[in-house]
């Protein structure tokens, strides 16, 4: 597998109206971001610790529609050295999900060229399943190599085993999914997990860190080299959390904690530069971080056609 396909976007399948991945470098390390599709929400689950009338309020001014909207699903792969990194896997292809424009990185990882046995490296932010359903798709588990490592924080392990979902604010259903899935891919992957504490080298210039607040083992991925940098903050970072970061999301097992790790995020990428690319904020999602006053500003990348 070569990242190096094209330093551009690039260019849709056949069977696409907009792009579904975008290569960038940095440094010596390529990284492409890669679209798993779209997954429909409430838009109660933006914010569900204030009034619906400011919610309302903060979507009609972002022109997006009252109840329910697509939220991005993205994932990244990374090429250091020797060493293929995928960050996360997507909702995969559950068919009991009802979700058909979710689920797509295992046709969008062939349409760019990267075969699934060249990933040398998995890196899991949490076990939310659409962070793991990949691996539990039988044409992506079927093509993965035999000594594929997975790393993921210890104490997301942990937390799966019982899970507490009294803090969160999700739709019906999803606890019960989030738990079996999680279950599924615990039985499915045990012998190939590689467990980190808070820090963890996956390879050179890749580094994994729990953050904690979202789940209580929520990591986030930081890739360095030659002075630039990138963060692939999973779920720490939504849309409305550079305006509003305290507002709660309703898949935030510790919301408060949650806020604060956001917040410290946002504060150091404001003051580092380095670029952001998170699970759902809209594809291509690559961006930096503006400080504005008590809030933040997104600053989205200009696409390098």
């Amino acid at each position: 597998m070569s990242l190096q396909i094209a330093p551009h976007p690039g260019r849709p399948g056949s069977d696409e109206l907009v792009p579904s991945r975008y290569v960038l470098r940095i440094g010596e390390i390529d990284v492409m971001v890669i679209s798993d599709g779209v997954l429909p929400l409430p838009t109660e689950m933006l914010g569900h610790n204030v009034g619906s009338s400011v919610r309302s309020a903060w979507l009609n001014d972002m022109f997006l529609p009252a109840d329910a909207f697509d939220w991005a699903l993205n994932v990244m792969v990374v090429r250091s050295g020797d060493q293929t990194v995928l960050v996360d896997t997507g909702l995969g292809a559950d068919p009991n999900l009802n979700l058909p424009r979710a689920g797509k990185l295992i046709h969008r990882l062939a349409a760019a060229g990267i075969d699934v046995a060249s990933v040398t490296d998995v890196v899991l932010t949490h076990m939310h399943m659409d962070h793991i359903g990949g691996l539990l798709e039988d044409g992506f588990k079927d093509q993965l190599r035999p000594d594929v490592r997975i790393h993921v924080a210890a104490a997301e392990v942990k937390f799966w085993e019982s899970p507490d979902f009294t803090r969160v604010h999700m739709p019906p259903g999803f606890p019960d999914a989030l738990r079996s899935t999680a279950d599924r891919f615990a039985k499915a992957y045990s012998n190939q997990l590689r467990q980190f504490d808070e820090v963890h080298e996956v390879a050179p210039g890749v580094v994994v860190r729990r953050t904690g607040g979202h789940t209580p083992g929520h990591s986030i991925v930081r890739v360095a080299s030659g002075g630039e940098g990138l963060m692939f903050a999973g779920d720490a970072v939504f849309t409305v959390g550079f305006e509003h970061p305290g507002w709660y999301n309703g898949f935030e097992h510790d919301p408060e904690e949650a806020a604060r790790v956001r917040i410290r995020l946002l504060r150091d990428l404001a003051a580092s530069g380095d670029q952001l690319v998170a699970t759902h904020l809209p594809f291509p999602s690559v961006g930096r971080v503006a400080a504005d006053g008590d809030a933040f500003r997104w600053v989205p990348a200009f696409w390098d056609y």
